[in-house]
This record gives C-alpha cells, structure tokens and sequence, in this order.
C-alpha cells in the first residue's frame, strides 16, 4: 500500500525535522521545503497528500501559499503556528486552509487531526467526498489529485497533462476537437501558437509510454485526438 505523503512548510527548520521525525516513525513519507521561493514546486514535485503549513515564512506569509496552493491541489492544509489569536484561525481558513493547530503543540495532536483528515480525503470516508474520477477501462483518472491509476501504478501528471486526459477520456471513444482543447487548456487562444497543443500533447503521449501504457492517444486529422484504449486495459 502507498504511503501517506506529507509535506511540510516550516522555517524553523528543528520543529520541522522533529514533525518529520515523528510522522515517518508512524509510515508516513516526508519533504520539508527547502527553498522558501519555490513552495509550490517543490509542493507539486513531492505530490502529497496532506500539508503542514507556517504562518510566518521568509518573503510571502503561510496565507499567500496557502492560496498560491489551492490553484494546483485540493489536498488538506493544516496551518502549524505560534498565532494564537481568532483573526488569525480566520484567516488560515478562509485563505483556504482546512484546519489549524497552536504551537507550542502535543504530538498526539498533530497526528490525530492528521489522521482524520487524511480519512476524509483519500480513507474510509472518503467515498461520500465529491471528488472527481473519470474511468476508462483500467485507468482511473483522480482529477483533485492529477494522479492517474493503472492497475497498482500511480501516474504523477502535470495540470495540462491532467486537463487533456480528463477531456479526452471523458468523450472516449468519440473525438475531441483541437478547438475544445484549446479553450480548456489556455483561457486567452490569441497567444497560444498552433504547434503549443501538439507539443503538450507529445507530452501526454510520452508519460503514458513512460509509464508502459498501452492505450494511445490517436490524431484524427482535420479533427482532433481520441482515446484509444488497449484491450489488456479494459
């Protein structure tokens, strides 16, 4: 079974290698950010499923990241800080955060309301989440997450790569037009240039091939691109 992925946004970096310490004694898989100028690459690059979250940060506040954050994942956030007060509860969540906890903090704390969430996302309660799937045969496409599943192999896709997946499986086995996924893909076509959808398109191929796949992405010309998917994953 996959571990829990948590990271975790902290500058004080000996709270942060002792929250990190603690959580993998329990199983789950850790990163703390390293770069405080790249919150959410290193975020999306490390995938995970639940987020610790500092108010006070180097440059932009926990706020700002929480936002910036929510434009890729909808994974639950835990603000972690020394604030105590109401307005700051307040805004942690209404930033878009899911919940928060005080420091000076107790362990078991932290791990149970890590728990909790972590059961409503993606355990025994998530079923009567809204979360958004699409399948086609074998492959189950997690929209929230941008993770495609086949079979027991778990596809980290990027949020174009997860936007033209979701379109093209969805019509499976009809086409979807070029002009479709344009308008989804850019919100202003006027500066996109023609070769923009083939080569992101190329990049959906080439994950897929990466990941062994066998269900193909066909160019109908004049038309558009349509799913194809391979009997073995049916």
């Amino acid at each position: 079974m996959e571990k829990h992925r948590i990271f975790i946004v902290e500058d004080d970096r000996k709270i942060a290698e002792l929250l990190a310490d603690t959580l993998r004694k329990y199983q789950y898989e850790v990163a703390i950010i390293e770069d405080f100028d790249r919150v959410v690459e290193e975020c999306l690059a490390f995938r995970p499923h639940l987020i610790l979250l500092d108010i006070n940060l180097p440059a932009y506040d926990g706020y700002y990241w929480c936002r910036q954050l929510r434009l890729h994942t909808t994974c639950p956030i835990i603000f972690i800080s020394a604030r105590s007060g109401d307005m700051d509860q307040v805004f942690a969540l209404e930033n878009g955060g899911d919940d928060f906890i005080t420091k000076p903090f107790h362990y078991e704390i932290v791990l149970a309301k890590i728990r909790s969430h972590l059961r409503r996302s993606f355990g025994e309660y998530a079923a009567v989440q809204s979360e958004r799937t699409v399948q086609v045969g074998a492959l189950h496409l997690y929209i929230e997450r941008m993770e495609l599943y086949v079979f027991d192999e778990v596809v980290p896709l990027q949020k174009k790569e997860c936007i033209i997946l979701e379109l093209l499986l969805e019509a499976s086995p009809k086409v979807v037009s070029r002009d479709i996924l344009l308008e989804q893909l850019w919100d202003d076509q006027s500066f996109v240039d023609e070769n923009t959808l083939n080569v992101n398109m190329t990049r959906v191929r080439k994950k897929l091939a990466d990941y062994h796949i066998k269900s193909t992405i066909e160019t109908v010309r004049g038309a558009g691109y349509r799913f194809v998917p391979d009997a073995e994953e049916q």
